[in-house]
């Protein structure tokens, strides 16, 4: 069997494992998890040089260009599992905005406490609770995670974005000041809004449909015949394509600045994330499609 002397990104030494000739990474971080304990397989990174990129857990041995019998391993620090964050980012916009419909004279004072609600308002707040209702449901029952956990601070960073984005938008849009748009103006969002809602779970049931359960299996995603997975001819990752169009449909609704403010920095996050996903699919598949973009059909 392989032996390999394990050493940190900061070249100190941990000690020598032996692995199996046909393992893979994955056995490389038992071992490793065996020498440091507090060092289990969801906090390593495995390189082959101390600058060197991070190999996926099922890369094999003899592929993975360890030099000299070295590996090194970075301590990634303290991990925390997807789905939990994904439960505690959505669930907090779900309650934070629903504080605001039903306890309004927390935030405008008890002259307010009566003041009546617009259509517009109502809508938007069933539309938000709507949206992340969906999400909290998609990641018990549809998404199926290439990676098990995260770091620790992404909780912290993820539930400060969104929860703070609740609170600022849900501040303005039911605020007895508020001034909805005419009536064919709310209309009109609301329509994209729910169009590209079931375009987005169309996506998230068809990449969940890509991976078997309990692997990391990753396959060029193509139209099912469902006509919302159409878009998949043009773009790579659609779903943030009908996110972003989502909020841009509540932001007409609302005609609420903070709400098209939140739909710009979301496109700009997706947008890395697109970049990022497309990049990764046209490394991993030399047949992947040329004319796709990443998140706008035609154009990026």
């Amino acid at each position: 069997m392989p032996e390999f002397e394990v050493y940190t990104t900061t070249n100190r030494s941990l000690g020598k494992i032996t692995v199996p000739l046909t393992g893979t990474v994955k056995d490389i971080k038992t071992e490793i998890s065996k020498l440091r304990h507090k060092m289990n397989i969801n906090r390593q990174s495995i390189r082959n040089a101390i600058k060197g990129k991070d190999i996926k857990s099922n890369t094999a041995v003899t592929s993975s260009n360890f030099k000299d019998g070295k590996v090194y391993v970075k301590d990634l620090g303290p991990q925390i599992s997807w789905s939990f964050v994904f439960l505690c980012e959505y669930l907090g916009p779900f309650v934070v905005y629903l504080i605001f419909t039903t306890r309004p004279w927390l935030f405008y004072g008890s002259p307010n406490n009566f003041q009546p609600m617009s259509t517009t308002a109502k809508i938007a707040a069933v539309c938000w609770s709507f949206h992340y209702a969906k999400r909290v449901l998609e990641t018990i029952f549809v998404h199926r995670f290439s990676n098990a956990t995260m770091p620790l601070f992404n909780l912290f960073k993820n539930c400060s974005y969104y929860w703070g984005f609740t609170a600022y938008v849900a501040y303005h849009v039911n605020h007895p000041l508020f001034t909805p748009p005419p009536h064919l103006v709310m209309l009109l969002g609301l329509a994209i809004f729910m169009l590209c809602e079931l375009g987005n779970l169309s996506t998230h049931l068809l990449f969940r449909n890509l991976r078997p359960a309990g692997t990391t299996v990753r396959k060029i995603p193509k139209p099912d015949g469902n006509p919302f997975n159409f878009l998949f001819n043009y773009v790579s990752c659609p779903n943030y394509t009908y996110e972003v169009a989502a909020w841009i449909g509540f932001s007409i609704m609302t005609s609420c600045l903070p709400a098209a403010f939140f739909a710009f920095i979301g496109l700009g996050q997706m947008t890395l994330w697109a970049l990022t996903k497309d990049r990764n699919y046209r490394k991993e598949f030399p047949d992947y499609p040329k004319r796709r973009k990443a998140i706008i059909p035609f154009i990026l």
